[in-house]
């Protein structure tokens, strides 16, 4: 056996605090270890192709790699491995970064302890088995989840490419929170003027078949092969019959809370959407309709003179073979009722940044006119940061939009009535896109009073709003009437995200949104294989951003599909027959549904394509009949041994 053994400096990451020539040195006494170098950068391209004529020189039929964490770039070395010629398995990495020099400042503990890492490395990779990946075929079909812009702008380029696209969206219109503004900073664009067009496109596609009111309820299969159950709630109105004539909308004695206006406006249990939603026909709310409550009820169905309402339509499911999924299921925007100092709920001229939108928005409530409860305001004051960079509702982050979204409001604002005193408090300016700085002065300039300030509360005074806040940079609390307070609420994960993360296997970051595989080189990809992210699901962004991740996902969901195969990786769970003894205990802790006991025969089989290798059924296994492939416990043992003899421990 020939082991080469490599030691990275990553630039200064490793070697401002390991002695990297110490550590090459010590693994040139290893056994059977032929060969020992250390490098800048063995990431780089010279120094994976240093490896791969190393393997045909020296005639290396095993290689050790001290660097960073195998998931930077353990997929890089084993292709290195395949082009030096040798089996890409027999080769293991030791972690001298994030186990070592970040870890440690004391030069001699961490050089020591590279030491020990590299013995054990070399030490397993005496017992490593030559894998080989297995290949799998691929159904050229994609499922976006979400009908918002960034799954709008994912299933038209999916679609572009010619390739069959189930759009799911659980609304029962297109079109997400986009729909919603009046206008986009900073160039002031209107949304519908890019949004309506998007649609029509996405609708008129050949290749996208759009599902409205669906919900994903099951998934089964691995990537190229997955198999997805979708509930499709009916819309219980015909799309093609309805003329937005309203008389439907008319007859409905119902009133509820409009969650288009937040609560401002009520709506009755049919509804017509507002453009740029689509489709723009009628819908049957079932969860208020009376119909469906008390059984008595068909007003809208008798008041409808195209015959378009039929409130007996079914519920139904379809089962869609598709080959990837990309998840763009947006956000939720934050409750400031969570926040009881500012009054949200108790004071009716306290209203939030999307409800202000709606009002400025000439499809609103008001027709685009600034009155609440009959009365047009004379002051408005802007909070910022509500449900943004705040602990105390365990929201640390920043949610990127706010300061941004603020100022194009109070631009609307003060174009429509310039003698509108305008203040607006903000916690800092965040204004990180392009041209959105010189927005900001923009407005600045429009007579409005920016003030560094942290509000600690809205009351009433005399009937009248008041807001008390600090201006930070004065040092001094000060108190301020107003007429209308905007709070500018943030970004939070969607609704449904515990639901879609069980179903899909997703990860989630400490903030609650889908996490990517890797924040750099993998930062639309999950760690589920075939699943990708678009969008707001992964964290707050603006519209460009999003639209920009939504295309990057399309493009990383369109290889695997493009390729028309892809590659199972080997390290997976293996089962020795003859000692399993059926108890399906491992079946039972396997989240990714690969272990089935074959009845017949009371043994459990695992099905290679959809196990992960995460080594639970392993563990859980009381005979140890199921052992995970290059993680054996000989193999285990040898680390073990051999890092206990190194640092002196028996």
């Amino acid at each position: 056996m020939r082991i080469g053994v490599y030691v990275c400096h990553c630039g200064i990451n490793i070697a401002s605090v390991v002695d990297v020539a110490a550590v090459r040195d010590y693994a040139k006494t290893l056994p059977d270890v032929v060969l020992a170098k250390d490098y800048q950068y063995m990431c780089s391209d010279p120094g994976q192709e240093m490896v791969r004529e190393d393997i045909g020189a020296h005639h290396l039929d095993r290689v050790v790699i001290a660097a960073c964490s195998p998931r930077m770039h353990e997929g890089t070395f084993r292709k290195v491995m395949e082009k030096g010629g040798i089996n890409a398995y027999y080769f293991e990495e030791a972690n001298i970064r994030e186990q070592c020099s970040w870890v440690h400042s004391d030069r001699e503990v961490a050089t020591e302890k590279a030491k020990e890492l590299v013995a054990a490395a070399v030490a397993r990779v005496h017992l490593q088995e030559a894998l080989q990946e297995k290949e799998a075929t691929v159904t050229p079909a994609v499922l976006v989840i979400g009908g918002g812009i960034a799954g709008l702008t994912a299933a038209k380029d999916m679609a572009d490419a010619g390739f069959a696209v189930y759009l799911l969206e659980k609304e029962a219109y297109l079109g997400g929170h986009v729909a919603k503004w009046t206008a986009t900073f900073p160039h002031m664009a209107k949304a519908e003027e890019f949004l309506a067009p998007l649609i029509r496109e996405v609708r008129s596609h050949r290749n996208v078949k759009v599902f409205t009111s669906a919900t994903l309820t099951d998934l089964e299969g691995f990537v190229g092969n997955y198999q997805a159950t979708v509930a499709l709630t009916p819309r219980r109105v015909d799309v093609s019959a309805c003329t937005r004539c309203g008389k439907c909308v008319e007859a409905c004695p119902v009133e509820v809370s409009d969650e288009e206006t937040w609560g401002m406006t009520t709506r009755k249990a049919i509804v017509l959407p507002s453009p740029p939603h689509d489709p723009s026909a009628a819908v049957v709310d079932a969860e208020h309709c009376l119909h469906f409550t008390d059984n008595g009820c068909d007003a809208c169905v008798s008041a409808c003179p195209e015959g378009a309402v039929n409130l007996k339509e079914p519920e139904r499911e379809e089962t869609l073979d598709i080959g990837v999924i990309i998840v763009a299921t947006g956000y939720h925007l934050f409750d400031p009722a969570r926040k009881p100092e500012l009054n949200y709920e108790r004071i009716p001229t306290v209203i939030t940044g999307p409800q202000l939108e709606r009002l400025l928005n000439e499809n609103g409530p008001t027709k685009g006119e600034l009155v609440l409860n009959g009365e047009r305001p004379q002051r408005m004051t802007f909070i910022h940061c509500v449900g943004s960079r705040d602990h105390q509702v365990d929201h640390p982050y920043c949610s990127r939009v706010c300061c941004m979204y603020t100022a194009k409001q109070v631009r609307l604002v003060k174009e429509r009535y310039p003698d509108m005193r305008v203040r607006v408090c903000y916690m800092d300016m965040r204004t990180f896109c392009r041209g959105c700085e010189e927005f900001y002065n923009e407005v600045q300039r429009m007579k409005v009073l920016y003030t560094r300030g942290m509000v600690s509360e809205v009351f009433t005074k005399e009937g009248r709003p008041m807001v008390r806040f600090e201006d930070t940079f004065l040092e001094e609390m000060m108190e301020e009437p107003t007429d209308w307070v905007v709070l500018a609420v943030g970004m939070e994960p969607p609704e449904g995200s515990d639901e879609l993360q069980n179903l899909l296997k997703l990860s989630r970051s400490a903030d609650g949104f889908f996490l990517e595989a890797h924040p750099k080189l993998r930062p639309v990809d999950t760690d589920t294989d075939g699943i990708f992210l678009a969008g707001c699901c992964q964290g707050p962004r603006d519209i460009a951003d999003t639209v920009s991740s939504a295309h990057a996902a399309a493009s990383r969901a369109a290889i695997p599909l493009f390729a028309g195969k892809v590659a199972i990786a080997p390290i997976v769970a293996e089962v020795d027959t003859e000692v399993c003894a059926g108890c399906a205990l491992c079946e039972e802790v396997c989240v990714y549904g690969a272990l089935k006991l074959d009845e017949a025969r009371k043994k459990m089989t695992v099905n290679e394509a959809v196990c992960k290798g995460c080594g639970a059924c392993s563990a859980t296994c009381p005979s140890s009949a199921i052992k995970l492939r290059n993680f054996k416990n000989n193999q285990l043992l040898a680390q073990i041994d051999t890092l206990c003899v190194a640092s002196g421990r028996p």
